[in-house]
């Protein structure tokens, strides 16, 4: 329970920043496929697999949340104030998780490196979305019309397929449809029983649901038959996104310079790598426990 509340936890504060994945954070925690195979057997057939699923994803949940109100009660000054720390911070993050994942699928990599094609265009995807709204203007939401609905319908779609895709980030999304900072307000206001941006957040939910019923079983398949072409393509986002990191400051709703070297923190740098390192870490010794108490059933039987 602690273990599942606690991988929830760093993917909401993963999902709420931009240029960042919470599916990073599940291939890097090694629960990744657990993760996908559970949303997907939810809306299967099979009770046993949907109960399952359910707790599963019960535990997650909790941790996601508890995360995500965290993330969101701070983020609005953070951004405005450290956007250059932050940003470093998740430099060292993303640049130390592209070895650490090719390591982790070493197998789907090794020996297909005509597969590589499939990096460049994960790479071109991140990027283009990154550049499609470069200023931090923001939509106007001031007014849900039936118009004003379908386009918030549409863009949590795409944020919840960008989440579970590790290297995409949702927030990153977001940004690109001018909705980023109204749905981080949003939910701030509707925590103080402001309910002033309910109609935004309900739109969003049903993007969100609707997302989650068309995309999922594609990227399940995609693992399934052609994971190397899909762990490819996936690493080429991760270093997509760090493009999209150091041109974040520029989709503030006050726009602010892309991060440069004046600019950049090497010390919040360090701290981003330190962090994919203790999760690896941490991930290790909870494997080795998990491998001796599978020995000691083994030998008790």
């Amino acid at each position: 329970m602690i273990i599942n509340a606690l991988r929830g936890f760093c993917m909401a504060l993963a999902d709420s920043v931009p240029g960042v994945s919470g599916g990073t954070i599940a291939f890097l925690l090694g629960f990744y496929d657990s993760f996908i195979n559970s949303l997907n057997d939810i809306m299967g057939r099979d009770n046993a697999k949907r109960k399952k699923a359910f707790f599963f994803l019960i535990k997650l949940g909790i941790g996601w949340v508890i995360g995500m109100l965290l993330a969101v009660s701070v983020l609005a000054n953070v951004f405005e104030s450290g956007i250059y720390k932050v940003s470093s911070l998740f430099l060292g993050f993303i640049i130390l998780a592209i070895p650490v994942m090719i390591m982790e699928e070493k197998e789907s990599i090794k020996g297909k490196y005509y597969n590589i094609v499939w990096a460049v265009i994960g790479i071109a995807i991140v990027v283009g979305i990154s550049l499609i709204n470069p200023s931090g203007s923001g939509a106007d939401v001031s007014h849900m019309n039936i118009g004003t609905v379908i386009f918030v319908v549409l863009a949590g779609m795409c944020a919840i397929s960008a989440m579970v895709l590790p290297g995409i980030s949702g927030s990153t999304i977001l940004l690109t449809f001018g909705l980023y900072m109204p749905v981080i307000t949003g939910i701030k206001e509707f925590l103080h029983l402001n309910f002033e941006y309910f109609g935004l957040l309900c739109s969003l939910g049903i993007g969100i649901i609707l997302g989650v019923f068309v995309t999922l079983r594609l990227i399940k398949k995609a693992l399934e038959k052609f994971r190397s072409q899909t762990i490819y393509c996936v690493i080429g986002m991760m270093i997509g996104s760090l493009y999209a990191i150091v041109i974040g400051p520029t989709t503030l709703k006050e726009p602010k310079d892309p991060m440069t070297f004046s600019t950049f923190s090497i010390v919040f740098f360090i701290i981003g790598a330190a962090i994919v390192f203790g999760i690896q870490v941490a991930k290790s010794v909870y494997d080795k426990k998990q491998l001796a108490k599978a020995e000691e059933k083994i030998e008790e039987e």
